[in-house]
């Protein structure tokens, strides 16, 4: 079968002839084999009978990469694109957005959804994530009964598990598509300080090597002696059981660019990408001059003289780049084209870079093999590990891809590096939470009876009453969230009785309908309570528009550990806002620290400052700052289709003009 001039595998024929057939698919399928083309053979299919088709992705670079692509192949008037930043041509046919987007159009009962006939989930192992994965729920839970799923991942262990459990709270048939087979095989290999690029089986055999030498020296297990000795070879063998130095494996890769080098920190990709052109030129004349052209023409004078566009048109000149999330979009663009030109040869980038951007390197490189996941830090898993490592190894050029662990030896867990990287046996595991605004919209929605269904249709639940487990976790969080929500007046019991039937979760004498303050909350998808609070304060047309913002930021603001803010001459605004918020819930919901780090910061915005400018007041990233910014505009964009009172409504217009502007506004 041939589509779009190429000769189709038969998983691709397998899962189109599921389409064809009407049904929802589930494809687990190894990275770089070619899933998007079925996504496209999809939107090809309904495009012509004016059918809307949703593509949803994980992240917004993914996002972005589609809407190129799908414009590039449908037309600029064919396509759309939603995310908490952007709104473009939002009435299209094809459609692609954040799950979020799609999930907050199903609690609205958004028109548009009447369209829809097919939802294509990409990297829908993202249901892992335990912040995020509960939106890929609740997108299929509450998607109507006539829509159809494309479900896209990597390889999932329990991929028929996943398929039957949409199958039975969907009511309609979802088929299944396994394809294990790469087209491009993977060789993992590991770099030791020692031995240089080698095999986890040389390392052990070396390693007895090292117990002989260490009980000859008497150095204990952290390299340390635990006597004087005079033996020379000491210095040489601390050395060699090192972590490795990135420039030392580049070296030994050089004929197997282009590379991606990916590490679990910002900072040393940039570092690291500095250190590397200072010492290596990778690029041809023709190749700088056609780097350099490029760069010229697409930096904007206003982010020229920032530290990190000149610290990245330094790198690109000598063919090496960084890439992480805390760039401006700008930047990421010109690194992201310059990659798929192959004028990038070696690209130090964060994880992000891995998730479904199809711009595959020769050889991919792990730092480390070790993340911080915004609990702990831990070694990667299975499916984490193949996520990145697929990135290796192009089609219809390379024989095979090869994946290089850098280890330090005497640290480093390298049976269990053998077990992440022999076969991703990781399987989808239900996150499932109720938000707030969940549990609103469940009410406004819909009838006791459904909301036990909708309640009892999560995946969790699914697995566990299959295996004859108990299930009341969700319920649970249900009744408790209902009890504050009532103590919060957010929701009332209008006392209707009626019959309990046997076994029901929930309780039946109850009927819950929503308050004001509920109707106002379940536009809001985040931080519902006291942004609700805040609207609803008998006071708040007397506070100013900047005090305002102030406020929304410091509920905005997600801290991270090394954030830093200048917050010298904020006491006045400080003391005169907590003033306002004396006596409410917001006196107990709003971070105090929060509020002192954003009152010079948004000020400063809001006021017309430069962006140069208004890097002094922090240490966050530009594209940190601009990202911050934007869902700052969402969250007044949210308030304002919430509430009802018209001079609130502009309220909110006019303070979202106050900061989306300049770079704020070029995204």
């Amino acid at each position: 079968m041939q589509f779009k001039g190429l000769t189709l595998d038969q998983f691709q024929i397998d899962s189109i002839k599921a389409i064809d057939a009407g049904d929802s698919c589930v494809v687990s399928a190894s990275t770089g084999t070619g899933k998007t083309l079925i996504a496209e053979y999809i939107i090809s299919k309904h495009l012509p009978e004016g059918n809307v088709t949703i593509y949803t992705a994980p992240i917004k670079a993914l996002s972005n990469q589609k809407y190129k692509d799908f414009c590039r192949d449908y037309g600029k008037e064919q396509v759309g694109l939603l995310t908490g930043d952007l709104d473009i041509n939002h009435t299209a046919p094809i459609l692609i957005m954040t799950t979020e987007i799609y999930r907050n159009m199903l609690l609205t009962n958004d028109e548009l959804l009447d369209r829809v006939k097919y939802v294509i989930f990409d990297e829908v192992h993202y249901i892992n994530d335990i912040q995020r994965g509960s939106v890929w729920e609740e997108s299929i839970i509450f998607s109507p009964n006539h829509v159809r799923f494309l479900c896209l991942s990597a390889t999932i262990p329990n991929y028929e598990q996943f398929a039957k459990w949409i199958q039975t709270i969907k009511k309609h048939t979802v088929q299944t598509v396994n394809y294990k087979h790469r087209p491009v095989p993977l060789n993992h290999i590991v770099f030791d300080r020692r031995l240089g690029l080698t095999t986890i089986e040389e390392i052990e055999k070396d390693k007895i090597k090292d117990e002989e030498y260490l009980s000859s020296l008497d150095i204990g297990p952290g390299g340390r002696r635990k006597k004087k000795f005079p033996h020379q070879n000491q210095k040489k063998f601390l050395h060699e059981v090192k972590h490795p130095h990135h420039i030392d494996v580049i070296n030994e890769i050089l004929e197997k660019v282009p590379a991606l080098y990916f590490c679990f920190s910002r900072k040393k990709t940039e570092d690291f990408a500095k250190e590397l052109a200072s010492k290596k030129d990778l690029l041809s004349s023709q190749e700088r001059l056609d780097v350099t052209n490029y760069v010229r023409q697409n930096i904007n004078q206003n982010i020229a003289s920032m530290d990190t566009t000149r610290n990245l048109r330094n790198t690109l000149a000598k063919g090496i780049g960084f890439h992480h999330s805390g760039m401006l979009p700008a930047l990421k663009n010109i690194v992201e084209h310059l990659f798929g030109l192959g004028l990038i040869k070696v690209l130090y980038t964060t994880e992000t870079f891995s998730v479904g951007i199809n711009m595959p390197a020769k050889t991919v490189v792990f730092d480390d093999l070790n993340k911080y996941d915004g609990i702990t830090f831990r070694m990667l898993n299975s499916k984490e590990y193949f996520q990145i490592a697929g990135r290796a190894g192009r089609r219809g050029i390379d024989k095979e891809g090869t994946v290089i662990s850098l280890i330090n030896r005497r640290l480093t867990n390298l049976e269990k590096l053998t077990s992440i990287s022999t076969i991703d046996d990781d399987p989808i595991i239900s996150q499932f939470k109720l938000s707030i605004n969940t549990i609103l919209n469940l009410i406004h929605n819909f009838d006791n009876k459904t909301q036990e269904i909708l309640l009892r249709s999560n995946f969790d639940h699914f697995v566990r009453t299959t295996q004859n487990q108990k299930a009341v976790r969700v319920i649970a969080s249900f009744k408790n969230k209902i009890k504050k929500l009532e103590k919060l007046e957010f929701i009332q019991n209008t006392k209707k009785m009626s019959n309990v039937e046997g076994g029901a979760y929930l309780d039946y004498d109850k009927d819950y309908v929503l308050t004001p303050k509920g109707l106002f909350a379940r536009n809001i998808y985040s931080q519902e309570i006291p942004l609700t609070e805040l609207f609803f304060m008998k006071n708040i047309h007397k506070i100013s528009d900047l005090d305002l913002l102030i406020i929304l930021a410091t509920l905005v603001y997600e801290e991270r550990i090394n954030d830093y803010f200048m917050i010298k001459g904020c006491e006045k605004t400080y003391d005169r806002i907590n003033k306002i918020i004396q006596g409410t819930i917001l006196e107990i919901e709003l971070n105090k620290i929060s509020l002192k780090r954003m009152i010079n910061y948004v000020t400063c915005w809001a006021n017309g400052g430069k962006f140069l400018e208004l890097m002094k007041y922090t240490n966050l990233q530009e594209g940190d700052i601009i990202r911050f910014f934007r869902r700052l505009i969402d969250v007044l964009s949210q308030l304002k289709h919430a509430t009802e009172d018209e001079e609130l409504k502009d309220r909110m217009t006019n303070i979202s003009k106050l900061i989306d502007r300049d770079l704020v506004r070029e995204i």
